[in-house]
């Protein structure tokens, strides 16, 4: 009797289990393209820095590659990864925002926008590169930590954000305008042209081709965008790189580094073929990795 009772009461107890879980499989769901987003941003950073590294002095000096990479030996192993946790922060932060703001705003504009699919999936695109950008403070203590002229003011994340707190919380924001401009238009095109350009590829018919072709298809836009919007990293680079003083518009730092430049583009997309090569390993590895996540999640 005790058996059969016993037995008579596992039932219930299971399917409860099974009824409790569901809420918290459907959030899962809602949230998968964030959380996909966030993992493929992290898994990027930790393998491309020393690259950005190299680029990011480029962009700031318009030095070449070579003199680039003898001064990350000077500066030694130690601080190689030095300002990574700025880009950590930011990335898994705006790469969550980008794709899943994406894909919660174009299902909301479906919805209640009668406009044609390719236009309320542009603004969706804008609009979530806009908001990506309420984290540039991050991006501008980057600037700063991985500047050498800034080494022996501050040694970490917390030192940098304490060093801009005097100036305002506009210094925080140094270099906003190219930072919408650039997140705005880049998404348009990313999410505009995935589709098409993976139907092109070749048909996938395991995992590891389709793992294949979405890094192909990350990588080349990543590439292509990394030097259509190199000149606007440039001058987005030499604003974040100053503490204080006059905040300059686009336009005016642009002439100026343009000047500095003898007004050559040779010198202007200085350190272009290092940021495609890392934009074309980033965004191939960013594309892979969300959608194998997407797949499995």
């Amino acid at each position: 009797m005790v058996d059969s009772e016993a037995h008579e009461k596992r039932p219930p107890i299971l399917t409860s289990s099974k009824q409790d879980l569901s809420p918290h499989i459907a959030n899962v769901g809602e949230m998968k393209h964030y959380l996909c987003g966030c993992c493929a941003a992290f898994n990027n950073v930790a393998i491309t820095f020393p690259i950005q590294k190299v680029l990011f002095r480029q962009q700031l000096y318009g030095i070449k590659t070579r003199d680039a990479v003898l001064q990350l030996r000077r500066d030694g192993f130690r601080n190689l990864y030095r300002g990574i946790l700025p880009p950590l922060l930011q990335k898994t932060t705006t790469l969550a925002l980008m794709f899943g703001l994406y894909e919660d705003l174009s299902c909301l504009l479906r919805k209640h926008v009668s406009s044609p699919e390719f236009a309320t999936r542009s603004v969706a695109a804008v609009l979530a590169g806009t908001t990506e950008a309420i984290f540039t403070p991050l991006e501008r203590v980057q600037t700063l930590l991985q500047d050498h002229r800034h080494h022996d003011k501050f040694t970490n994340t917390y030192q940098a954000f304490k060093a801009l707190r005097c100036h305002g919380i506009r210094e925080y924001y140094r270099g906003l305008v190219p930072v919408l401009f650039r997140n705005g238009f880049s998404n348009v095109l990313f999410f505009g042209l995935r589709g098409p350009i993976k139907e092109h590829l070749p048909t996938a018919t395991t995992h590891s081709a389709h793992l294949v072709n979405d890094f192909i298809c990350g990588g080349l836009l990543g590439a292509m965008l990394g030097i259509l919007f190199f000149p606007v990293n440039v001058v987005k680079t030499r604003m974040q790189s100053q503490i204080g003083g006059e905040f300059q518009s686009s336009p005016k730092v642009f002439q100026k580094i343009w000047l500095e430049r003898d007004r050559k583009l040779t010198n202007l997309f200085r350190g272009a073929h290092l940021n495609y090569h890392r934009s074309l390993i980033s965004w191939g590895i960013i594309n892979a990795t969300y959608e194998f996540l997407l797949k499995i999640i």
